[in-house]
């Protein structure tokens, strides 16, 4: 960006709103991650061009403001489909094969032999439960179907039947009936109004006490209360979580510090997109909707997401 003489401002994650207004009185472009862009920031920015968050959530834009000064809003929500894929399908072998009990185990020890408390399990043959359909969804149906030969069912009320046929996934019309068949469950839909706690404690109630339950995708479509209560009482076989609704996480004061040192649960930094490959996207990606903003061009939205959609100035639909 320096190279085609753009000024370049960098500021720091959560720098406070009072600030961040002050900075954003002649910028063109605003290029953010996880910092909130509210109203009171577009509006005291009134050479703004576009927004370009380089990742995938945009729950931190006020798209409504946004939109009623014509500034567009674009992500990157193509870099790490199938990254994400990867991480939520490692996560999900890596329960079923025990590897954070025996690892720890042979770390302290230095050996173990069978004992029933080791006892892994197979995907093969095992059911898979996706809630959530998308592109991720269809990755890991892909991995775990035609890889590993489990069957999958989805739960995905904006997927039909047909196109989930094509996925190789049995299309499930009832979220719990789907639980209560899984083996495995992994969790792959947006976070909104309608999909926040859509695993509570009565779903969870559902699952099996072996079922692994596994959520790479936003930590508020989980009831975290609940699901800390079921796997302390070993009502379910255990979890591999990736998001939480309090980032970071805290070995002690956090909702979910209960779940920590277990053999379990495999608690992961909110990582499993960062790979070299899919940094790579993310950066030539990024560079590209900012490029297009700044030359005047419309943005490419690649997003279906219906905030996204909505959008009727300076973008277009890719």
């Amino acid at each position: 960006m320096r190279a085609r003489g753009v000024e370049l401002v960098t500021l720091p994650d959560g720098i406070p709103e009072a600030d961040l207004i002050d900075a954003v009185a002649d910028a063109d472009l605003l290029l953010m991650c996880y910092t909130p862009i509210t109203a009171r920031v577009i509006e005291a920015a009134p050479k703004l061009k576009g927004i370009v968050k380089y990742g995938v959530g945009i729950d931190a834009i006020d798209i409504p403001a946004a939109m009623q000064r014509g500034i567009p809003v674009v992500n990157v929500p193509e870099y790490a489909e199938e990254t994400v894929a990867e991480g939520a399908f490692a996560l999900m072998i890596a329960l079923a094969k025990r590897l954070p009990a025996i690892t720890a185990a042979v770390s302290r020890d230095g050996w173990i032999w069978p004992e029933q408390r080791w006892l892994g399990r197979d995907i093969s043959g095992a059911t898979l439960g996706l809630v959530g359909c998308g592109k991720i969804g269809r990755s890991m149906a892909r991995m775990a179907g035609q890889g590993f030969r489990a069957r999958v069912l989805g739960f995905d009320p904006g997927v039909d039947a047909a196109a989930m046929h094509t996925a190789g996934i049995e299309k499930a019309h009832d979220l719990q009936a789907m639980l209560r068949a899984s083996d495995f469950v992994s969790i792959h839909c947006v976070l909104n109004d309608n999909t926040r706690g859509l695993i509570g404690k009565a779903e969870l109630a559902c699952l099996r006490p072996s079922a692994v339950i596994v959520n790479v995708s936003r930590g508020a479509l989980i009831d975290e209360t609940a699901l800390v209560e079921a796997i302390v009482a070993g009502r379910i076989g255990g979890a591999g979580l990736d998001v939480y609704s309090v980032e970071p996480l805290a070995r002690s004061g956090h909702p979910m510090s209960a779940l920590f040192d277990r053999d379990d649960v495999i608690l992961f930094p909110h990582l499993t997109f960062f790979t070299q490959e899919a940094m790579r996207r993310l950066e030539d990606d990024t560079l590209a909707r900012c490029f297009e903003i700044l030359d005047g061009r419309p943005v490419t939205v690649r997003s279906f997401d219906p905030r996204l959609r909505a959008q009727a100035t300076g973008v277009s639909f890719g």
